[in-house]
């Protein structure tokens, strides 16, 4: 198994992931499968340097990836980068979460990170409890502010401080 940085040609796997993702209306806010060319420039805005695109291989099969991504896109939060994870579906339950966001939190100081947050579907229990089994607390909670399927669902805020924070790490590569 090995945590690397995306390259151009796991776009359509990363693209793949997510949508499988979309239907299950847990971790995502899309209703739509989105396309391989909607997500090109969200894919070549993250620079390794600051805040890297990751994938997961195992058996050389991308088979789940992690996103940095800039907070609320102004200069006072630099140092605070929203963080993402999925996993193909035919992964999910074997620790690939835990793996990914230990070298997440591994791996923020290098970046210039000093907080985390994740937005996760109040719902979504697994995720939450990922999160909280590393520290993560709920910073804020937006009641009912997504709909689908003609219901309304609550978006958690988790965040946590991540600042001189030791953790085993995976090669990156």
């Amino acid at each position: 198994m090995t945590i690397r940085n995306a390259l151009e040609r796991d776009l359509a796997r990363v693209v793949e992931i997510y949508n499988a993702a979309v239907p299950t209306r847990k971790s995502t806010a899309d209703t739509q499968p989105v396309s391989i060319e909607s997500r090109s420039e969200w894919f070549h805005k993250h620079d390794p340097e600051r805040r890297p695109l990751l994938v997961y291989e195992k058996n050389d099969e991308v088979v789940a990836w992690m996103s940095f991504e800039d907070f609320y896109g102004r200069p006072a939060y630099r140092h605070t980068a929203e963080l993402s994870i999925y996993i193909a579906p035919d992964h999910q339950g074997q620790h690939l979460g835990r793996n990914l966001l230990s070298e997440a939190m591994s791996l923020a100081p290098t970046l210039g990170v000093k907080a985390l947050v994740g937005y996760v579907f109040s719902h979504n229990l697994p995720s939450l409890g990922l999160l909280q089994a590393f520290g993560f607390q709920e910073w804020g909670r937006l009641p009912d502010v997504a709909e689908m399927d003609g219901k309304e669902f609550s978006l958690c805020i988790m965040g946590k401080r991540v600042e001189n924070t030791e953790m085993p790490s995976y090669t990156v590569q």
